[in-house]
């Protein structure tokens, strides 16, 4: 029962940076990522779509992204759905393809990406400690229950711990890789 207890503790932490670091994904560096545009959605008949079920994405150059649309009528639709997005990028097309290009980084935004990074990794953090303590709490209401004895319930508190602790260095490293990433010239 408190290995089960452990074990939803560690995966919900698991989970947690995995949608930290599928954030960050998102988050541009400079460089021409398809992944970039895995957010935004286009209206196809009606219908809010995923821009990469409307097309092929590719990446010819480091600092370019093409958008292939199946149907050349989607075009303007992709267009206006990147426009719309946060990315702040402007798309051209000839008709056939939509180009993506991404300017150089300034320092003053490879800083100021930095600390969206890193507000994104402390909230991250925060989500792996509130479900450390929703364990504690009922690692608690066991012993109060009588379930498990005190000695199981430090044992199991110090497992949290270092399954927490694993966690938030999960998080830091992915913070760690983005940071590296943004400050690359």
């Amino acid at each position: 029962m408190v290995d089960e207890l452990l074990n939803t503790a560690k995966e919900k932490m698991k989970k947690t940076c995995a949608v930290y670091e599928r954030d960050m994904q998102g988050l541009r560096a400079g460089r021409a990522n398809p992944q970039l545009l895995d957010r935004i959605t286009v209206d196809y008949y009606g219908t809010p779509t995923p821009l990469n079920q409307i097309g092929n994405i590719s990446s010819p150059e480091p600092r370019m992204l093409v958008i292939a649309p199946w149907e050349a009528k989607m075009i303007p639709q992709v267009e206006k759905a990147i426009q719309k997005s946060d990315l702040g990028l402007n798309p051209s097309n000839d008709g056939k393809i939509i180009r993506l290009v991404f300017p150089e980084l300034n320092e003053e935004r490879r800083k100021e990406l930095t600390k969206v990074a890193s507000k994104g990794a402390e909230e991250a953090k925060v989500a792996v400690r509130a479900i450390r303590r929703d364990a504690m709490d009922q690692l608690k209401k066991m012993k109060k229950n009588s379930e498990i004895t005190e000695d199981d319930q430090r044992e199991a508190e110090e497992k949290l711990q270092k399954i927490t602790d694993s966690g938030i260095k999960d998080v830091d490293a992915v913070y760690a890789r983005k940071e590296k990433e943004i400050m690359e010239v």
